[in-house]
């Protein structure tokens, strides 16, 4: 099993190279780096972890420079949107921000994808919140035409285009993994659709560990007559639990994923040292 971290990269926290070098080190395999345009001041939407939305999310840099950086200053450590927020962008331009980073990454991309909770800030983008799981569902397919065709089109209800030509296409074929987030079951379907993995948070509020649902998600994947390799499993929320850890692992999950505070390095590498001995751990 794998080990990645998450960090909301702004103004006053490690920066996306630095932090990427200290985990490259440590033996993580991913760096992942999530996505707000903004957050409107007057908001119907709870925030799910509950309380106050933490400021990070008001502050937070984009996700694909941000990884783009942090390529740049490693060779292998994978780096991932965790997630992309696709219902707020334009299927075309994000297609080409997808290749782009796959090449200069050197096909090290992973291409994390959700669908939102902040339905303020979604509606703010022209996006009505009650039909966002269609509109992300046609506009990943639409990007998948992007990548894997030499002149793409596609016609749907949300995302209509005619013949083009454009590239880069991704270095990695036919395109990065999609790694669908969300809560079981609705994300998981979602997932075993249009997926190449299934990423949840460890807990949510209708479940208290996502690990005891996974034999129901195998069974969707084999419903849907897929394989549990097309569908990786990767966990975000861990805590510091060596034998939590090698439970995950000893279910076949192939990620899981450390969120780190948005905060300097004397706070963040001690913990990464700790992290270091259960990567060693639990490999």
């Amino acid at each position: 099993m794998k080990i990645g971290a998450a960090m909301f990269f702004t103004d006053y926290s490690m920066a996306p190279g630095e932090l990427a070098v200290a985990l490259e080190e440590r033996g993580f395999d991913s760096l992942w780096a999530p996505e707000h345009s903004h957050i409107p001041l007057a908001r119907s939407a709870a925030y799910p972890g509950g309380g106050a939305l933490p400021r990070e999310y008001y502050e937070v840099m984009d996700p694909f420079v941000t990884l783009t950086a942090a390529a740049a200053a490693t060779k292998t450590l994978l780096v991932g949107t965790g997630i992309c927020l696709v219902v707020q962008r334009d299927p075309i331009q994000t297609a080409k921000a997808v290749a782009t980073i796959d090449h200069v990454s050197g096909g090290r991309f992973l291409f994390g994808v959700g669908n939102g909770w902040n339905q303020d800030e979604i509606e703010n983008h022209g996006t009505v919140f009650a039909t966002r799981h269609k509109l992300a569902r046609e506009r990943i397919e639409a990007m998948k035409a992007i990548w894997t065709e030499a002149q793409p089109s596609y016609a749907g209800e949300f995302v209509n285009f005619t013949p083009m030509e454009t590239g880069p296409k991704p270095l990695q074929k036919p395109h990065p993994p999609i790694i669908v987030g969300g809560a079981f079951p609705w994300g998981a379907k979602r997932a075993v659709r249009y997926g190449n993995g299934w990423m949840p948070h460890r807990v949510r509020k209708h479940y208290a560990d996502v690990g005891t649902l996974i034999p129901q998600f195998r069974q969707l994947v084999a419903d849907a007559g897929r394989r549990d390799e097309e569908l990786p499993i990767t966990i975000w929320g861990v805590k510091e639990d060596r034998d939590a850890l090698l439970v995950d692992r000893d279910l076949g999950v192939q990620r899981v994923v450390l969120s780190l505070a948005s905060a300097k390095r004397d706070e963040i590498l001690p913990q990464l040292d700790r992290w270091a001995a259960l990567i060693r751990a639990v490999a």
